[in-house]
């Protein structure tokens, strides 16, 4: 079975390349700036527990990119704040970056006491 080389484009056996899902020959990928190129980046999958985060965190950056500008609106921005807020935790809390958890942990007190006080009176 043969198949093209995604940097030489070449017509070659599956014998010139590494594995079935290589998608560079053996002989583009021995030349010397394509090794110190793959040191550079470490190629792994994501777990599902880290995909279910990153979409989560979007989520939440959605939220908080919106919540400005509803907040004017009876403070409903406030509560997109939150939502926002405890959306991107997981996503941040995965990737262990512990000075936005704090940010999180911070905007959902804030903006809890603000909702608090707005409906108590």
């Amino acid at each position: 079975m043969y198949r093209e080389c995604n940097v030489c484009r070449e017509e070659k056996r599956d014998v010139k390349f590494k594995h079935a899902g290589k998608k560079t020959c053996i002989k583009c990928e021995t030349r010397w700036w394509r090794i110190f190129l793959r040191l550079l980046v470490k190629e792994r999958k994501l777990t599902p527990i880290e995909r279910l985060a990153n979409r989560l965190g979007y989520m939440g950056s959605s939220f908080l990119m919106l919540s400005p500008y509803l907040l004017p609106y009876d403070g409903l921005g406030a509560y997109t704040y939150m939502v926002g807020a405890i959306l991107s935790t997981p996503q941040v809390w995965v990737s262990k970056h512990w000075n936005i958890v704090m940010l999180n942990l911070n905007l959902l007190v804030g903006y809890g006491i603000y909702i608090y006080k707005m409906t108590t009176g």
